[in-house]
């Protein structure tokens, strides 16, 4: 029996030299998968390519290539941020975006902005939306940002959209999760509101009361009236 026999029974040693050959294998091969949902971006000792890799299998020369892969599929992402109002009022606003990478721009975004679409997302989509967001509420009133609100989400969704679409990423949806004012603000504008329900709640018991009297007034002529004719009646002769 041999040396390397004592130190490694057969079966061990034949499922080490396996292990290797695997991992031989998997370091050499040439091909790559992109799988579906994503675009390949092929290196070349580091160097990336002008050519965006589609779904599917591709030729690679081992070790001198590698791709890389970023997903194209719709992503979520939320942010926040503060700003003021036109009245100079502090505004806290929460805001959830649907994007997704545009395929064919994957290479450009890979050299110029990051290895993947998250990192692509947090460099370009989070600036890009607070900037957009103090932009725009600069141009309401804190009242407006609340009476308005489908036009503050427009106005934020326009501007966003077209500094993302510079980068290659496509804005799919855009909401206001909530918009949070100093706590001083809500409360005036909970007295606001208050006093507009007070005062709306007065109109309806006045114009109730006005209507009641006239109900009343109309019921006394009738009254009278009845009487009056009852009287000539009794009146008349035989």
């Amino acid at each position: 029996m041999s040396f390397e026999s004592n130190r490694f029974p057969s079966g061990l040693l034949r499922l080490i030299q396996i292990v290797v050959a695997i991992g031989v294998l998997w370091l050499l091969a040439p091909y790559g998968i992109v799988p579906a949902g994503t675009r390949g971006v092929m290196t070349t000792f580091g160097k990336p390519s002008d050519d965006v890799l589609d779904e599917g299998i591709h030729l690679r020369f081992p070790l001198a290539q590698s791709i890389h892969l970023l997903e194209t599929r719709v992503q979520k992402s939320e942010g926040e941020g503060d700003a003021a109002s036109k009245d100079l009022q502090a505004v806290h606003t929460r805001v959830a975006i649907n994007y997704h990478l545009e395929p064919h721009q994957v290479a450009q975004a890979f050299k110029a902005i990051g290895p993947s679409t998250e990192v692509i997302a947090d460099r370009i989509i989070l600036p890009a939306a607070q900037e957009s967001m103090k932009a725009v509420t600069a141009r309401f009133t804190a009242e407006e940002l609340i009476t308005r609100r489908t036009d503050v989400r427009e106005g934020i969704a326009s501007l966003l959209r077209e500094k993302m679409q510079r980068h290659g990423l496509v804005l799919d949806e855009f909401a206001i999760v909530n918009f949070r004012f100093s706590d001083s603000f809500s409360k005036a504008i909970e007295a606001k509101v208050g006093a507009e329900q007070d005062k709306l709640r007065a109109e309806r018991d006045l114009l109730r009361i006005r209507v009641e009297a006239e109900q009343k007034v109309t019921q006394a002529k009738a009254e009278a009236e009845s009487l009056a004719l009852q009287r000539a009646q009794v009146l008349r002769p035989a």
